[in-house]
């Protein structure tokens, strides 16, 4: 990435000396003046990412009404306004309120707890500024928004970068990328400026060069200011890759294309149903526009009102469960439910595999055999180079050394030995040394004698040993073997010199005497290999996309219990066209040294292969991948603009907090089929037999108001089912809502539904024959209102989510929905509110012979259940 030439700082190019840089920003090594500061705080802006800025909540409120069938329901209001049915339109009105309520209230909850995370993160940085010119320079903290191009920052282990700086000074400074370019390994860091037009290099490999986004893992600093706010390298990272600027939106989700496909298919059933009945009723019984409210109450008795509050209460209800545990922050609701279908799930493995903290693997000699004494003098070097050349910490490989030995050895290997001299690593130089003593020797004795320890990378270290060509040779392909295999190895030698009072120099690393390799791996997260065993156990394919090297992307998936198979790397990618690389995702475990377009393209084949695709990452580099997935999941301690672009935020740093959301996620999208399930079997099977009572009874079967009020009851007792608790295998396998099997599954239970009502007509027509044509009418109203919403308690019931659900699990919530529903059908006919919906009492008889009704209709639905359940899941 090139150095931005529209930053508004006028900064000069990334070459140049130390001088010429600070006189084009008319700053100086006092730093600068607190009045010019805050003169080009105001010129040049805070020193803030300029992301997203949070929908409002009534502009989310309006957004929800985008729903299909939100704006379906709300044409069938417009319509009953039209014809006067304001009964039917109120009722239209409230549920889409409620439903839009809910939905803008979720996503705006969890919006608000996404930004509560950025608490968690520092947010002041250590700046040496004056009062006026005639102070002296003091070191003071402000906040990270407050820097100014100019200011001098000063930077320690543990710091992180707070804009883009060019280094002034630094004293064993190492950084991390791995935000930035996915590299786990530190970054060593100079002040020398590289010769050449552009500092040496292009991007992030600039040595002097500080970016914004990055950390520091050891040594000190002082560095200037040279871009800040969306003029650093992070924000044109984030530009390019369609970040946060409005670009490169998703396409369609599961969910999305889901309810989209079955809304649909339901829109064209109902445009064509409500003119069948009109023409029906037209040419056989002479009736009109008359019959205009009841084609609007079909038409609405077809169409599942409560979805959109069903699936947003049992999404919102979901992730409240996660936040309230303090796990999983869901940003964008239908997420949970593209969580719960996630099969594939790609995951960077810096920073969330692993630790970004090395670990011991291997310590051996040169016949490769296990040897302690090699950690031994590795540490040795590691602890008198710290301390004799005035490091302000080891780096992350002497720390893992130094814990190593601790732990082996029970002690600091190094306090044995009295610290002579020391040559550490710099810019060019990929060795130290450590030159010790034994206590007790006179310090200038011509007797005693030194030890030199020697420790660096590998071809540096043998260069300087004593060997033969072959042993170098042989003693190499070893280290490469090692490297290979996914470590990072440093090698160790040691010579023995008569002691002497004048400093050591590089030139005194010669004919060393080889030691051993020590070998090194990053650590894996704690919770790394239960979840990705947990993943497994639920159908959860995990994928890794690495910048790192092949081996050691593949030894930390083995680590973990990850099969990596044939690692592939992003060079063959670059070979493939989009139908090559589908399939070769399909089969690959493994992609490394990937860029961030390849983690996007690897997702988007995915994606294209008929998988539904998470992605985990947590830096800017894996910015372009969490937009191209399904779902896109970030760490808390993740970059900032990370965990803006993702819709699930991991509040806790247990992976498997991950595997318990897609449960979460799976359990709620079985509510919502299980909403869809009943609510279309029952809906479809009563508009068939009312089309066929309409088409036969001289009458209309069901007056307009009743069912608006059968609906109104049916649809309170169904919020029920967002509340359910869904069987033990409801979390076992991705969960997606499948059109065509859904519609297959309702067309199935609807027909068998019908029957039901078109034997109640029989069950009707003897019980009511006595009654006359005016009472007749009001008895079969009453008649048909109680079968129905009895027949529509038991397809609640047995019809719910999980396979064995009517066979003695408890129903929680769902039984005492479906018992009022029973009363309310029983005893509503027989109350002034019947009478006033013109529906009168009925013989006994009646009763009896609908109870055999009943339980056919019960047996012949356990039957169609049991042979649904051997099916694939709608």
């Amino acid at each position: 990435m090139a150095w931005a030439p529209e930053a508004r700082t006028a900064a000069p190019g990334p070459g140049g000396s130390d001088l010429e840089v600070l006189r084009a920003l008319e700053s100086g090594p006092r730093g600068l003046v607190e009045a010019e500061a805050d003169e080009r705080l105001a010129r040049h802006g805070e020193n803030a990412f300029p992301g997203r800025r949070p929908a409002s909540w009534p502009r989310r409120f309006a957004r929800s009404l985008r729903d299909p069938f939100t704006a379906v329901l709300v044409g069938l209001g417009l319509v009953s306004g039209v014809l006067a049915a304001w009964g039917t339109a109120c009722v239209i009105a409230v549920l889409v309120t409620v439903s839009c309520v809910l939905r803008a209230t979720g996503e705006h909850r969890a919006d608000r707890s996404a930004a509560a995370l950025r608490e968690l993160l520092a947010a002041t940085a250590t700046v040496r500024r004056r009062a006026t010119d005639a102070s002296p320079p003091t070191a003071r903290e402000v906040p990270v928004d407050q820097l100014v191009p100019g200011d001098l920052v000063l930077l320690a282990p543990g710091d992180l970068v707070p804009a883009d700086l060019r280094l002034l000074r630094a004293t064993g400074l190492t950084v991390h990328e791995a935000a930035l370019t996915g590299e786990s390994a530190p970054v060593r860091k100079s002040a020398e400026t590289p010769p050449g037009p552009d500092g040496g290099g292009s991007g992030f490999d600039r040595p002097h060069l500080c970016f914004q986004g990055s950390s520091v893992v050891s040594g000190t600093a002082s560095g200037v200011v040279v871009a800040t706010g969306r003029d650093t390298v992070l924000s044109g990272a984030l530009s390019a890759e369609h970040g946060l600027r409005g670009r490169g939106r998703r396409t369609a989700t599961p969910f999305d294309q889901s309810v989209n496909g079955i809304a649909w298919t339901l829109i064209r059933f109902m445009l064509l149903t409500a003119p069948l009945v009109l023409i029906a009723d037209a040419l056989l019984h002479g009736r009109g526009l008359e019959t205009m409210p009841f084609a609007v109450a079909v038409a609405v008795g077809l169409t599942p009102e409560m979805l959109p509050v069903i699936v947003t209460t049992a999404l919102a209800r979901g992730a409240a469960l996660l936040a309230r545990d303090g796990e999983v922050i869901v940003r964008r609701l239908p997420a949970l439910h593209d969580l719960g279908a996630v099969d594939v799930l790609c995951v960077d493995k810096t920073g969330t595999l692993t630790e970004d903290r090395p670990v011991l693997a291997v310590s051996e000699d040169a016949d490769g055999r296990h040897d302690p004494a090699v950690l031994h003098w590795a540490a040795v070097n590691a602890l008198w180079t710290l301390h004799l050349a005035e490091l302000p910490a080891p780096d992350a490989l002497d720390e893992a050394v130094l814990d190593a030995a601790a732990a082996d050895f029970g002690t600091d290997p190094g306090e044995e030995y009295e610290g002579v001299d020391a040559l550490p690593c710099g810019p060019g130089r990929r060795l130290s040394t450590a030159v010790v003593r034994r206590p007790g020797d006179p310090r200038f004795a011509l007797a005693s004698t030194h030890t030199l320890v020697v420790k660096g990378a590998p071809e540096d270290v043998l260069d300087r040993c004593a060997l033969d060509a072959a042993e170098r040779e042989r003693l190499a392909g070893r280290a490469r073997a090692l490297a290979d295999g996914g470590l990072r190895v440093l090698a160790v030698a040691r010579a023995e010199r008569p002691a002497r009072g004048r400093p050591y120099a590089p030139g005194d690393e010669h004919d060393l005497t080889f030691t051993g390799f020590v070998g090194l791996s990053d650590a894996p997260a704690p919770s790394a290999a239960e979840a990705v065993a947990r993943l497994a156990l639920r159908g959860v394919t995990v994928k890794v996309l690495t910048g790192d090297h092949p081996g050691t992307a593949a030894r930390v998936c083995r680590e973990l219990g990850l099969d990596p198979g044939e690692v592939v790397t992003a060079d063959r990618v670059d070979t493939l066209d989009d139908a090559a690389l589908a399939r070769l995702a399909t089969d690959t475990t493994v992609f490394a040294r990937c860029a961030p377009e390849h983690k996007a393209r690897i997702v988007r084949a995915l994606r294209e292969g008929g998988h539904t695709t998470g992605f985990l990452g947590d830096g800017v580099n894996d910015l372009a991948a969490l937009r191209a997935a399904d779902v896109g999941v970030c760490p808390r301690d993740g970059v900032d603009v990370a965990r803006e672009a993702a819709d699930v935020v991991l509040a806790s740093k247990d992976l498997t907090a991950l595997e318990r959301a897609i449960v979460t996620g799976r359990r709620s999208s079985a509510n919502i089929a299980s909403y869809l399930r009943i609510t279309l079997s029952s809906n479809f099977g009563n508009v068939i037999a009312m089309l066929v009572a309409g088409l036969v009874l001289p009458f209309l079967p069901m007056l307009p108001a009743q069912v608006l009020v059968q609906n109104l009851f049916f649809d309170a007792a169904q919020l029920a089912l967002a509340f359910d608790k869904p069987g033990a295998g409801a979390g076992e396998r991705p969960a997606v809502l499948r059109p065509r099997a859904l519609l297959r599954f309702v067309t199935g239970f609807g027909l068998l539904n019908a029957a039901a009502d078109l034997a109640t007509f029989g069950v009707l027509a003897l019980a009511v024959r006595s009654l006359g044509g005016h009472g007749g009418q009001e008895a079969f109203h009453a008649g048909w209102f109680t079968e129905n919403l009895l027949t529509q308690g038991m397809v609640m019931l047995l019809l719910r989510s999980g396979r064995r659900a009517a066979e003695g699990r408890a129903a929680g919530p769902v039984l005492p929905a479906v018992t009022g529903l029973a009363v309310v059908g029983l005893l509503l006919p027989l109350s002034p509110v019947g009478a006033a919906l013109s529906m009168t009492g009925l013989p006994p008889v009646y009763y009896g012979l609908l109870a055999l009704v009943l339980a056919l209709y019960g047996a012949g639905l356990a039957v169609a259940r049991a042979r649904a359940d051997r099916r694939p899941a709608a």
